[in-house]
């Protein structure tokens, strides 16, 4: 059995309900659930969340909420990996049979379903913990500059300043739209950063972290093109 679980607490501060916000026609969370089902890799989709509300709009959108996810693991301190391994428990002490579960954010609209098929895939391929999305920094990283008290600035990797960007090695970032693992991954809480980790390479174009409103609203103008590219 194939799991999608998609982690949507309600207290988000730096945008107010951001999971069942509107965006672009639908609640956010709606976007990463109509995601799931396209995909067809999922026997169940979950919601985890600790909030009414987003448990009812869940529902509406098609996802399955079995459990209010508990206090402990809903406060601004709780990790995503953490979440998981609570669902997946759950499934198992259901008598549930897991093969994949897959965290999907509730805030990733620009997901693609082509996406999950591979990511799915790569983690069937070989003896991986974790099959997630990445991708390229927009700028070399290693060229990086941080401020400093006196007002200016100081390099972060001060032997490269030299060195010409396309002589730099490249640097990816969480793309925080999906991680595809085995249970016992989740479960024992393992690195998802790591050599057991296979990297699903998304462009930067269709990446869109959202967690301020600066955020919100660059979605909201590439919506347009990455929405209507998938379409």
């Amino acid at each position: 059995m194939n799991i999608a679980v998609i982690p949507a607490r309600g207290g988000s501060k730096r945008i107010p309900r951001k999971n069942i916000k509107e965006f672009c026609g639908k609640p956010m969370i709606a976007w990463s659930i109509e995601a799931a089902q396209a995909s067809k890799i999922f026997d169940r989709i979950i919601v985890s969340t600790d909030d009414i509300e987003i448990a009812e709009v869940a529902k509406q959108w098609g996802a399955e909420v079995p459990f209010m996810r508990p206090a402990e693991l809903s406060n601004d301190y709780a990790c995503t990996t953490e979440v998981i391994a609570h669902a997946t428990k759950w499934f198992i002490d259901n008598g549930l049979e897991c093969k994949a579960v897959c965290c999907i954010y509730a805030t990733a609209p620009f997901i693609q379903v082509d996406d999950l098929q591979i990511g799915f895939e790569a983690l069937m391929s070989g003896n991986w913990a974790y099959a997630f999305s990445v991708t390229e920094f927009a700028a070399p990283i290693f060229r990086s500059f941080k401020l400093i008290a006196s007002g200016g600035i100081e390099m972060v990797f001060p032997k490269y300043y030299l060195t010409r960007s396309q002589d730099l090695q490249t640097a990816f970032h969480d793309a925080g739209q999906f991680y595809w693992g085995t249970p016992a991954a989740w479960i024992e809480g393992k690195n998802c950063f790591g050599h057991q980790s296979f990297p699903i390479i998304i462009p930067k174009w269709r990446v869109q972290d959202i967690d301020t409103q600066e955020d919100w609203e660059r979605a909201e103008i590439l919506a347009p093109i990455i929405i209507g590219r998938a379409n």
